[in-house]
């Protein structure tokens, strides 16, 4: 096993990665620090949890494909309100004290 430091969202990181997987693995890191830049730099969020959960979110979202059964409302919705709808989602689960659990 090989260790990669790498920054995300101009913190260092010191991550384990498979041998042979190092590409795999920066690409990764790439996708995570760009989603959460871009995140951080819209100016809503300034809680780095909070940009790491919707950074995932996201991220999650691209990776999954919606049922081909149902239409949903939301996916009509254009980005900024998809966002929107699940910024205001997670502010409701995570409530007054910022944590998920």
């Amino acid at each position: 096993m090989k260790q990669l430091e790498v920054k995300i969202l101009g913190q260092s990181y010191l991550l384990g990665c498979p041998d042979g997987g190092e590409q795999r693995m920066l690409d990764a890191v790439h996708r995570v620090d760009s989603a959460m830049c871009a995140i951080r730099d819209a100016g809503k969020i300034r809680a780095r949890d909070r940009i790491a959960v919707l950074a995932a979110l996201n991220l999650a979202f691209d990776q999954t494909e919606p049922p081909v059964a149902s239409a949903a409302p939301a996916a009509s919705l254009p980005a900024d309100a998809q966002l929107s709808a699940i910024l205001a989602q997670l502010d409701a689960a995570l409530g007054d004290d910022g944590r998920l659990l």
